[in-house]
This record gives C-alpha cells, sequence and structure tokens, in this order.
C-alpha cells in the first residue's frame, strides 16, 4: 500500500505531510508524509541512511522541517516544544542518563519532572534494574543502559513513546519483557512510535509498518498488508546445482523455479499446491538429496524489506 497523508483531528497523534531534511548538498529526508493515529504501535523500518533517526529528531522537536508540515499530538514540535515534552516519552539509542548520576537517581530525576509518574521502584524492578539502582550509569551493561532509558520515557505515563531501536543489545528474555511493555502501554491508550532492524520484532508488535529508504516512503500498511498479494512460494535448501531446468519440465507452467543463493531453492506460481510438493520431493530423491528447511507459504515481511530497499550492506 502507498499512503496519502490524512487531515489531522483528534485521533490523529502524528500528522507528516512533505518533510523535507537537508543537511548541506545531502537530503536525508525528502518529502515524506504519513500519519499514525493514536492508540497505535507503527514501526518505521529502513536501512542505515534511509532517514528514520533524522525523522525522528524533527518529531521529538530538535530540528525544524526544511520544507512540509509536522504535527505531534496537534502541537508543532519546533515551535511548540515546551508544550509538547511533557506529553511524550523518548527512548534513545544512546541512554540520554547523566553518566555519573546513579541509575535510581536519574529515573527520579524525570519522574519528579513529571505531572503523575509511575512509581519508579516497581518500574525499576519490572525492568530488572532493582540490584543497580545505586550504580553509576557509566558502570551499566549496555543492555542495563537501554532498559534505564526505556524507564526513563515511560515513567511520565505519555500520551505518545518514541522508541529508537529499544531491545538493542538485549538478551532474549529482556527483549521479550520489553515486548510486553510495549503492548501494554498500548493497551493503555498510549500511541508507540518506534525504529527497529529486527523484522519479526515490527511484525510482532505493530498494527502499522512504514519503510522508507533515501528519504522517501516506499510502502504503508499492516504486516499482513505489506505481504498480501504475492504468489504462493515453495522453499527449501539443499547441494547447491540442482538441475532446475529438469525440475521445471514435472511442474505446472506457470510455476518458475530459482536458485537466488547456492543452495537455496524458490518455486514461485499460483500452481504452488500438494501435488508440487510431492513432485519436489520425488525429485530431490530421485537425484539423492535430502531437502532441509522446506517451506510453504506467501513471502515474508524479511522479503518485501528486500525486494525494496535491496540487499546491498550499507554501513
Amino acid at each position: 500500500m502507498t499512503p496519502t497523508a490524512a487531515t489531522p483531528d483528534a485521533a490523529t497523534a502524528i500528522d507528516v505531510s512533505g518533510l523535507t531534511r537537508r543537511y548541506g548538498a545531502i537530503t536525508a529526508v525528502d518529502g515524506l508524509s504519513f500519519t499514525v493515529p493514536r492508540g497505535q504501535v507503527v514501526t518505521v523500518l529502513g536501512p542505515n541512511g534511509a532517514g528514520k533517526t533524522t525523522t525522528l529528531e524533527t518529531l521529538e522537536g530538535f530540528a525544524a522541517p526544511d520544507a512540509g508540515s509536522v504535527r505531534v499530538l496537534g502541537l508543532d514540535p519546533w515551535r511548540q516544544s515546551g508544550a509538547l515534552r511533557p506529553k511524550i516519552g523518548v527512548m534513545l539509542q544512546a541512554g540520554g542518563a547523566h553518566l555519573s548520576a546513579r541509575a535510581g537517581e536519574a529515573l527520579s530525576l524525570v519522574a519528579r519532572c513529571s505531572a503523575n509518574p509511575l512509581d519508579t521502584g516497581w518500574l525499576l524492578e519490572v525492568l530488572g534494574l532493582g540490584e543497580v539502582v545505586g550504580v553509576p550509569v557509566r558502570r551499566l551493561s549496555g543492555g542495563q543502559v537501554q532498559r534505564l532509558s526505556l524507564a526513563m520515557a515511560l515513567v511520565g505515563r505519555p500520551e505518545l513513546l518514541i522508541l529508537d531501536e529499544p531491545t538493542a543489545g538485549m538478551d532474549p528474555q529482556v527483549r521479550h519483557l520489553v515486548w510486553d511493555l510495549i503492548r501494554a502501554a498500548r493497551r493503555d491508550g498510549m500511541t508507540v512510535l518506534l525504529t527497529t532492524h529486527l523484522l519479526d520484532e515490527a511484525e510482532l508488535l505493530s498494527d502499522r509498518i512504514l519503510i522508507i529508504d533515501h528519504g522517501r516512503l516506499l510502502a504503508d500498511g499492516s504486516p499482513a498488508e505489506l505481504v498480501a498479494g504475492s504468489a504462493p512460494e515453495l522453499t527449501f535448501a539443499a547441494r547447491p546445482g540442482l538441475d532446475l531446468i529438469e525440475l521445471a519440465g514435472l511442474l505446472p507452467a506457470d510455476v518458475t523455479t530459482a536458485e537466488p543463493s547456492p543452495g537455496h531453492y524458490r518455486l514461485t506460481g499460483q500452481g504452488i499446491s500438494p501435488d508440487v510438493l510431492a513432485t519436489v520431493t520425488a525429485f530431490c530423491a530421485r537425484n539423492g538429496v535430502m531437502p532441509q528447511r522446506m517451506h510453504t507459504g506467501a513471502r515474508s515481511l524479511d522479503e518485501v524489506y528486500l525486494q525494496l530497499t535491496g540487499s546491498q550492506v550499507r554501513s
């Protein structure tokens, strides 16, 4: 799906229309438009350099647009930052707490600036930080700093929660805990905007996903919408170099065969059926091959993302 900007109203948490941001000759965000309804979890995906962080900085009021308009909770984040900031919670990748402050002190300071804060002791315990309350931030592990940053974003009960790579550096147990907190925030009516490089995280948490690259919006939809409409697939792994011409001759005419990387095979087409699955396994048996990781279904979010943004590694 490709979006058009909606008219801002009370049900809209974020409205971005034609946002452009430049750094000298480099255009980091190029006419970007999207909306985020209140009470949804929306994830922004894109490769390094896509414009995600620049967009978040603008939404947070740290930079003014070079062109276009931005409204967050009905306010201009650049001109009305004083009115907006008590309403949003921001979790930065770098943490945000002073390195010499103790973990408990850093969270308590943010809580004292909030009209109706959560209980800081409870929040620290929930995030597994109860034992490091008196430890200076500079002595915390990377994962602990991330959790403290999340606590600082949540403690003020914000209307909008902005999370930049919220589970980076976290082990699986803590990652699942953070996911539970994000789901709980959504159930409480909070709007959540996050960035991540973990596509499974985006798929599990998001009501909608925005895919951007080179500062432009490439796709906007629910996880199901983004993968819908693709032809059925059958994928499997085996030794490289199987005779795909022979295999294609055994299959319906609308089923295409490919070996996109050595030893990884993909069949695509509306003709994918149980008979095709049986044909593939019989073909492998005749060639003395045991197929591995056989899977049938539509394309994955991973494949949609790579199709839109390319497979080249970026720095």
